[in-house]
């Protein structure tokens, strides 16, 4: 019964992905704590803000002006979500405001307005999706395959380590590794995705802005990135690992080969 177990997990791995990203918006506002700037707002710095981004966004012809919002941060920190090109947010940590010059922000910017134009969310959220299927499926089929050899193995005909328990021991041990593979593939994805958007934020703000903003976050963290700092980069993340297994597993490519493609790439 191959078939129904795909059809299985194929809703269940896809669905769950899908529902996040439905979701992504709601749940950033209210996990980040992002204020959403009016168009209306008083506030010179919030509206410059809020005009760069839906500048970007023209430029980007996207077909509906994201929303921008502000979080307490001390990070220096970006990021988009939501769930389609018409309806997405922007948000800046504080931290990133008060530590960038304009410039470097309209950089940083720019990158999630690619982001956006480039359908990121939707395409992750599409290999997550079907990642998550295939782990579920090749776990079930490997658990039974082995289950089955027990079983043969087995002279009273009886599962060998405990029936059907070690039959989910199995499948779950297996979840366990097929997931570790599939997350180096999902992170090779993400990388080249990042890759992508820089070009597009080349495009949309000009090569100094988006060297400058990859730069100047050199300049912020120069020394070792520790565990927390490396965790709250969302947009332009810091990866100090270049090779070995945890390059590997990081989302994000080094600063050093991304500023070196910026600077091969046109004006």
């Amino acid at each position: 019964g191959y078939g129904p177990v795909l059809i299985f997990c194929l809703l269940f791995g896809m669905g769950g992905a899908f529902i996040s990203l439905l979701f992504s918006k709601t749940a950033a506002k209210w996990m980040m704590g992002v204020r959403v700037i009016p168009s209306d707002t008083s506030d010179q710095s919030l509206r410059e803000l809020l005009e760069t981004v839906h500048q970007f966004a023209r430029r980007a012809n996207l077909p509906g002006l994201p929303e921008v919002g502000v979080y307490d941060s001390p990070e220096i920190n970006a990021f988009a979500t939501g769930p389609s090109k018409s309806n997405s947010l922007v948000a800046v940590s504080t931290g990133l405001l008060r530590r960038m010059d304009r410039s470097a922000i309209e950089g940083v910017l720019a990158h999630e307005v690619a982001h956006i134009a480039n359908g990121d969310m939707v395409t992750m959220t599409l290999i997550q999706g079907v990642v998550n299927a295939f782990v579920l499926f090749l776990a079930r089929i490997f658990a039974f395959g082995v289950s089955a050899a027990l079983r043969g193995r087995d002279e009273s005909g009886q599962v060998m380590g405990g029936g059907f328990f070690m039959h989910y021991v199995f499948v779950y041990l297996f979840e366990i590794v097929f997931t570790v593979f599939g997350a180096v593939l999902t992170c090779w994805f993400s990388r080249q995705r990042e890759f992508r958007a820089d070009a597009g934020g080349l495009l949309i703000a000009g090569k100094e802005r988006m060297i400058g903003a990859l730069r100047a976050l050199q300049q912020a963290y120069g020394g070792p990135v520790n565990q927390k700092e490396s965790m709250a980069f969302q947009s332009l993340k810091i990866s100090g690992r270049t090779g070995g297994l945890m390059a590997l597993l990081t989302t994000h490519p080094p600063l050093d080969e991304r500023i070196a493609r910026l600077q091969r790439l046109g004006h």
